[in-house]
């Protein structure tokens, strides 16, 4: 209530500005990139697993004994629901259920299930599933053959005509995959997956799979869609944090053979069903660009080198041969490589001081440069001291030089804005010093990935870091893509962190995906805006504008972000260019600020299109607000 009430109020107090901007395309800056609209996934959170892959089940390797120790879940201080323990539950006497060490499937053990004349199994609830939906999935198994079938049910009542089963008739000594395939009833958020044996006997359960039928190459469907809208050239994998305790090899093979672990950074397991293999198929899903990071925390310069052998040696070298007995012959040629992650901080697994950490770097790339001589470099930046170093020592060992930034929330609407715009001004001119005084630097143009950058406040809402994002984040977002037009001399490559839930323009549940608002800028503006950038002045913070040329110089592009409650009347001044024909626009806006879109709802904040201008008159941008027009010129 309190809120509404202060929403009246700006809303009261509102008024209509005047401004004249001038846009003189005769004064042209360097090409915008494509990669400034780039995208960062990592293993943490409902990112990749929750959120981009369609696997349904938790800990479908059995990672935890069963049963739990403990309770199942725990809720961070941040109210995110991470994994703590086992979502296996018993069916049958508790005594049934043992964990077997001998030969399991993956990992240290697997349960083993004594049937002596009464039913006994496992099962896992709350699986969340839509009315007419296929589901389909494998389970691997091990038991004696006098065994009578064994059951996998999907179950959502307790009647009996409310599931499905599947049955297996007979089973191996040795570890074997059953298909299963089941169509949901009803619509329902606890729906339970239930594995029975009867008879006597005793069988074993390596891992067992369950994902929506309509999965694409393991991927949601949904996800998918959406990724494919959003339309990022470059998606950086696997980390962030998660790549400094993370080993690539455990990645590679048959999926329900991979080790499930310990999260190395962050809560809950990693069961490493998405590793490189799925990590390149979702880039060629998408079409965009794969850029891996190594890991320089825990591993060594041979192992980044194997890694990159792995992916672009020809099957002649050992990793290359290893790439294609794992079902890809041909090099997976990928260009973009980082060279580590954050390695300047304490949090980080591996830290190390400067002084030595520029030996480190300078090893690795030079084994992974040797290996593959056509990859480009990013090496791990900070701006100050850390990135001085790098760039006085590493200089001939590095294409780009990374920088990360995040933003908190601000009760203030255009200082909450302007925060992105800021963080990236000053990264920029941090590195213009940096060319004018390090003599290493003389005759090289080493640029900028902002290779992680976005907001970060607030509830974890969908899972580990899930922050919601709000209208005025967005105009904060699209702020920060104009900061990133006027310096296109010194920043290359942009990756926002980190696409879907954690801290991601896209949010999911179980069964639904949505854009969040800070999608809509980067798409709209990846979609829409010119790439050669032209000089715009008369602009400020409350109304920033940037303006570009498209690739064929026919039409002239216009961006305004107006990060007030405020009407803005502007006449726009073109220099050496005249208007052939009317504006077409689109805008994202809302009169709250606060607005925001949830999965399973209708989207409060999207794109829509904007009423025709005429730039020889006023043109008016909403309160709270993105614009874009596309103007034919001459």
């Amino acid at each position: 209530d309190i809120a509404l009430e202060l929403l009246e109020a700006k809303k009261i107090e509102s008024k209509t500005r005047t401004s004249t901007v001038q846009i003189d395309a005769s004064q042209t800056e360097e090409p915008i990139s494509k990669y400034i609209y780039g995208q960062f996934i990592e293993h943490l959170g409902r990112c990749i697993y929750g959120g981009i892959w369609a696997e349904m089940l938790e800990d479908r390797k059995f990672y935890y004994p069963i049963p739990a120790r403990r309770e199942t879940w725990r809720t961070t201080r941040e109210q995110a629901r991470v994994l703590a323990d086992s979502p296996w539950k018993v069916i049958g006497p508790q005594d049934a259920v043992t964990m077997t060490t001998e030969n399991p499937l993956s990992g240290k053990h697997c349960p083993l299930i004594r049937v002596d004349g009464q039913s006994a199994g496992i099962y896992q609830e709350e699986l969340a599933l839509v009315k007419g939906r296929e589901y389909i999935g494998r389970i691997v198994l091990r038991g004696e053959a006098a065994l009578n079938p064994i059951e996998i049910s999907l179950v959502w009542a307790e009647r009996d005509r409310d599931r499905q089963t599947a049955t297996i008739q007979k089973l191996s000594k040795t570890f074997t995959a059953y298909p299963f395939k089941f169509r949901a009833g009803v619509d329902t958020d606890n729906a339970r997956l239930e594995i029975v044996g009867s008879g006597k006997g005793s069988f074993a359960v390596g891992a067992v799979s369950l994902m929506p039928a309509d999965n694409v190459k393991g991927f949601r469907k949904d996800t998918l869609e959406l990724l494919r809208k959003l339309d990022s050239p470059v998606y950086r994998w696997p980390g962030g944090n998660f790549v400094s305790g993370y080993n690539w090899q455990d990645g590679l093979g048959d999926p329900d053979k991979r080790p499930t672990l310990t999260n190395p950074a962050w809560t809950g397991i990693e069961t490493n069903d998405v590793g490189i293999h799925e990590f390149i198929e979702l880039c060629r899903l998408i079409n965009a660009e794969p850029m891996i990071a190594v890991n320089t925390g825990f591993c060594d310069a041979y192992t980044a080198a194997a890694e990159v052998e792995y992916c672009n040696g020809s099957i002649d070298t050992p990793n290359g041969k290893w790439r294609a007995q794992n079902g890809q012959s041909k090099p997976f040629n990928v260009k973009w490589w980082c060279v580590g992650n954050e390695m300047f901080g304490r949090w980080q697994l591996g830290y190390m001081d400067i002084r030595h950490y520029v030996l480190k770097h300078n090893w690795i790339e030079e084994k992974m440069r040797q290996t593959d001589p056509s990859i480009r470099t990013v090496a791990v930046g900070d701006a100050g001291h850390w990135s001085e170093q790098m760039l006085s020592h590493c200089a001939d060992s590095m294409d780009l030089i990374s920088e990360h930034f995040y933003c908190q929330s601000l009760p203030d609407l255009t200082a909450h804005v302007r925060q992105i715009p800021n963080a990236i001004r000053g990264k920029c001119d941090a590195h213009r010093k940096y060319r004018n005084n390090i003599p290493a630097l003389k005759g090289k143009d080493i640029r900028i990935a902002m290779d992680e950058w976005n907001y970060w406040y607030g509830p974890h809402v969908f899972g580990e870091l899930g922050t919601r994002y709000f209208l005025k984040d967005a105009l904060g977002i699209a702020a920060g893509l104009h900061e990133y037009f006027r310096n296109t001399d010194i920043c290359f490559m942009a990756n926002y962190a980190q696409t879907v839930n954690v801290i991601g323009c896209i949010k999911t549940t179980k069964t639904d995906a949505i854009f969040d608002s800070t999608a809509y800028p980067l798409m709209l503006y990846r979609k829409e805006f010119g790439s050669l950038p032209v000089k715009v002045s008369g602009w400020d913070e409350n109304l920033d504008v940037a303006a570009a040329l498209t690739e064929d110089k026919k039409f002239l592009t216009i961006g305004a972000v107006n990060a007030t409650w405020d009407t803005y009347q502007v006449r726009f001044d073109l220099k050496s260019l005249t208007a052939s024909g009317k504006a077409n626009g689109w805008v994202i806006t809302h009169e709250n600020p606060l607005a925001c879109n949830d999965p399973g709802r209708p989207a409060l904040v999207d794109i829509q299109p904007a009423p025709q201008a005429d730039l020889s008159r006023e043109i008016a941008f909403k309160p709270i607000s993105i614009t874009i027009y596309k103007i034919p010129v001459r």
